[in-house]
């Protein structure tokens, strides 16, 4: 048998399976036209799922681009950390880039600056304040790449001169992250809003006074193309309002008898500004766990958002009785290493949980992470600590608003035209069908695809998407490495999580085609050796025919076909034998 050094080394190669290329075909890329006089739109990510945002305006000899965002993985992609949006049309006009803008820090908005900016020409970046320093923090951990261009908006800022074509005016609004933001870009033809991610506070659906405030200032501008989050369109009415939320948490921490854990997203920071407070009100030491957390919670340090002094180290945990510890974790989404999944499964570090613990879930399930939220709901219930979820309490509310919040905001802006943003394709067309039921014309209203290019023509007259589209496929980061996502690879990696891999290694005499020896087969993932000595066998018998009349004949010997013969056939017995496929890779040597 091979040595394992070798066995491992073919392991870690990148695997081609007979009839692929390691590279996908691609179609040739579209001619995309001049752009003329038209003021062109193009969604470069988050208009097919929720994530990677990134808008591109343009006119004439100057580009705009809003949010540089991130999307994470899933069972569909692995081996891959991050998908960004394909920004190879921005990369071949990075010298029309005058701007890059920030609606607000969370990482589906900011997490690919690190890995695009430099190929977009480090175009300066507007921002408000805290956004600028999660871009910052996160910028720290790339020390390579040079320095960014970071300039911040103050709230009070009005219009900002970009270029002679466009101005950019940042608005206040609701979501879930301090210096949330939406963006006017002021163009010839008229403005271009874009809310970012929104919601409305609200109580019982009544709108708070500062939301009507906000939204006073487009009483009299000339909207011509009106874009927004799509994220809870699906969702009827209005979300509970942060406040009723913070007041049952603080009740709940009044009242509980022992340690009280509350995981929730990092990214949620005013609220927990609040849950600092409510410690301190009652009387409790706050415990931080989880990177992203402490990462937040040290910029809320560095922006004296918030007492906090009452930040003690976990190591502290034992000179403090129960009920004077409130511990702030990730892991709410059952992340397998985050801080509150180490918990529930005894592989924590200072913390066990008990009986008179009382752990508080403030977060939603983001679609797609049911399962390891069940699994985490799980491993908490096995202990007989207080589990309390926003399914059975509001404990919780979204940072998108719901249906009758996006309604409200609808009948706040007179806008010509519409453009649903920020979620799957089924999220902009329910969209798209609220803004008609609200009297917008539907030939104004285009639902987009990753890629689209939308013109406003005529100046404003005409609303058109063009049969021409950017280059929308993904780009992902991979390790080291970021480029195009290989379809053939992803496929080859979920064949191999599925099948396993089975490999055959041979060396046949080149004078007269026949093998030295009995091959050798390495299998992972597809049986056990030990216990299939049989079909192993019978495997060997075909491989040593299939390869011997295949090269029989032949001077000199043709290892290719030799190759494609040998995996087709053994593909088959094994489907036959197993009604597996594992991809096979035959290593045959002439010696």
């Amino acid at each position: 048998m091979l040595s394992t050094k070798f066995a491992s080394s073919l392991r870690h190669k990148s695997i081609r399976r007979h009839g692929q290329s390691a590279i996908p075909m691609k179609k040739p890329a579209d001619i995309i036209p001049p752009i003329n006089d038209a003021l062109r739109i193009i969604p470069l990510g988050g208009v097919e799922e929720i994530g990677k945002n990134m808008t591109v305006v343009e006119f004439k000899d100057d580009i705009i681009v809003i949010d540089a965002g991130i999307q994470f993985t899933d069972d569909d992609t692995p081996g891959i950390d991050y998908i960004l949006p394909n920004v190879k049309y921005l990369e071949d006009r990075k010298d029309k880039i005058r701007a890059l803008v920030i609606t607000h820090g969370h990482l589906d908005h900011i997490g690919g600056i690190p890995y695009l900016i430099t190929r977009l020409g480090n175009p300066p970046i507007y921002t408000r304040e805290f956004g600028a320093l999660l871009i910052r923090k996160r910028q720290a951990e790339f020390p390579h790449l040079p320095p960014l261009d970071i300039r911040i908006v103050d709230s009070g800022d009005q219009s900002i001169p970009i270029s002679p074509n466009f101005k950019v005016r940042f608005f206040g609004l609701t979501h879930s992250i301090p210096d949330s933001t939406g963006i006017i870009i002021e163009t010839p033809y008229g403005d271009i809003v874009n809310t970012g991610d929104v919601r409305v506070e609200n109580e019982n659906g009544v709108v708070a006074e500062k939301e009507l405030e906000q939204y006073k200032m487009f009483k009299d501008r000339n909207i011509i193309l009106f874009t927004m989050d799509s994220t809870g369109i699906e969702k009827p009415g209005f979300s509970p309002s942060e406040a009723s939320i913070l007041k049952n948490i603080d009740a709940i921490v009044k009242d509980a008898p022992g340690r009280i854990i509350i995981a929730t997203f990092a990214s949620q920071v005013e609220r927990i500004i609040e849950f600092l407070k409510s410690a301190r009100r009652y009387g409790r030491k706050v415990l931080i766990e989880g990177r992203s957390m402490k990462t937040n919670v040290e910029i809320i340090k560095h922006l004296n958002l918030v007492d906090t002094t009452d930040i003690v180290p976990i190591e502290e945990i034992e000179k403090y009785p129960p009920n004077k510890i409130m511990i702030i974790a990730t892991g709410a989404q059952g992340e397998e290493f985050a801080a509150l999944m180490r918990m529930s499964n005894k592989t924590h570090k200072y913390v066990r949980l008990e009986r008179s613990d009382t752990i508080v879930l403030s977060s939603s399930v983001i679609p797609g992470n049911d399962r390891a939220v069940e699994k985490l709901k799980d491993n908490l219930f096995r202990h007989d600590a207080k589990i309390i979820t926003y399914l059975d309490s509001d404990v919780h509310t979204s940072g998108h608003g719901k249906r009758g919040e996006l309604e409200w905001i609808h009948k706040q802006i007179n806008y010509k035209y519409f453009m649903p943003v920020h979620g799957s394709h089924f999220r902009l067309k329910m969209h798209a069908e609220l803004a008609a039921s609200l009297g917008c014309p539907r030939e104004n209203i285009i639902v987009p695809e990753n890629g689209s290019i939308i013109e406003i023509r005529d100046e404003g007259r005409q609303f058109l998407k063009l049969t021409e589209k950017a280059p929308s496929d993904d780009m992902v980061v991979e390790g080291l490495s970021i480029g195009d996502i290989s379809e053939v690879v992803i496929r080859d990696r979920k064949m191999l999580a599925e099948d396993g891999i089975f490999v055959i290694i041979a060396l046949i005499n080149t004078r007269n085609g026949r093998l030295k020896k009995s091959p050798d087969i390495i299998a992972r993932g597809f049986v056990y050796l030990r216990e299939s000595q049989e079909l192993l066998s019978e495997a060997r018998v075909i491989i040593k025919r299939s390869i011997e009349s295949a090269a029989a004949g032949s001077n000199p010997i043709n290892f290719d076909h030799v190759k494609n013969v040998v995996t087709e056939d053994i593909s088959r017995f094994l489907f036959q034998r197993t009604a597996k496929k594992p991809i096979v890779i035959p290593v045959i040597l002439g010696v």
